[in-house]
């Protein structure tokens, strides 16, 4: 922790003593970076506006993250805005500059400040950074209102949904908690979280395995079926294969036999398809006669 400290105290230091630059000394570094590529006027434009990285970079340091490593993000967007200002339009380089730094540190934030990631949007940029900040506002002013309505004032403020305020306050509200965490109390204390978190849907691996053994034994039951003559066929397809199977009555009726001798040849049919489909029984392909 000391070392880091040190490194947060030599960058400030360093940025506090950088000189001041005029105006004409502004552009002049500038036009010279920006029509020479010159590589001592960009560290010279730089060096000289790392106070202005710094207490942006100070402004971000309730999320957590060390200030040293802020302020490097900060320098970055320093230098994408060098890289883009335009001397020509006769504005401060520092004015230019605080939108990409602030822009540059903000995405720093919202990479590191949790491991669940929050949106990218602008939209989702402005809640995250902003919502403390209004809903503590209007929470003054709207005392008596419930959490659901200042909610819909912040959002209404902001710009986004009202789910996406109350989303956003819980997470701000709360840690990350790891999934490897154990629990503490309860009848699965000492557990991770993980193992909490049991699905009861089947996994993939058993999905494709149950597939494919439904078309095995799809695919054996019709090889099967071949082997039965045309009587125990139907048979089998009136009693087994229909949604309502046919009964012993009816379907002798149909054949001219008996109910009796419907039976005795469905339970053969059946016995031939049992064996068949279990390998105790080599396939035939001639049909055995009724």
């Amino acid at each position: 922790m000391s070392g880091a400290n040190d490194i947060e105290r030599k960058m400030i230091r360093a940025a506090m003593n950088a000189p001041y630059l005029q105006r004409a000394d502004e552009r002049a570094l500038a036009d010279r970076w920006r029509d020479e590529s010159d590589g001592a006027a960009l560290e010279s434009l730089t060096a000289a506006h790392m106070r202005l990285v710094v207490a942006m970079a100070a402004r971000y340091r309730r999320y957590g993250l060390p200030l040293a490593d802020l302020i490097q993000e900060g320098h970055i967007g320093l230098l994408e805005a060098a890289a883009r200002f335009e001397p020509a339009r006769d504005i401060r380089f520092s004015t230019y500059a605080s939108w990409w730094i602030r822009a540059a540190i903000q995405d720093f934030v919202l990479r590191n400040w949790s491991i669940v990631r929050g949106g990218a949007s602008s939209a989702q940029k402005a809640l995250f950074f902003n919502l403390r900040r209004v809903r503590a506002r209007l929470a003054r002013m709207h005392a008596d209102e419930s959490a659901h309505k200042l909610a819909i004032r912040v959002a209404r403020e902001i710009g986004v949904a009202v789910g996406d305020v109350e989303t956003m306050d819980a997470r701000l509200s709360g840690g990350d908690v790891r999934f490897d965490a154990p629990t503490v109390g309860g009848e699965g204390e000492g557990r991770s979280r993980a193992d909490n978190l049991v699905d009861p849907a089947p996994r993939p691996d058993e999905i494709v395995a149950a597939r494919m053994d439904e078309e095995r034994r799809r695919a054996g039951l019709y090889r099967a079926l071949r082997c039965l003559n045309e009587r125990e066929l139907r048979i089998v397809r009136e009693r087994r294969l229909r949604e309502e199977g046919a009964t012993l009555e009816a379907l002798g009726a149909k054949l001219g036999i008996s109910k009796e001798r419907v039976r005795q040849i469905e339970a053969r049919a059946l016995d031939k398809l049992r064996r068949l489909m279990t390998g105790r029984e080599t396939d035939d392909p001639s049909p055995t006669h009724a």
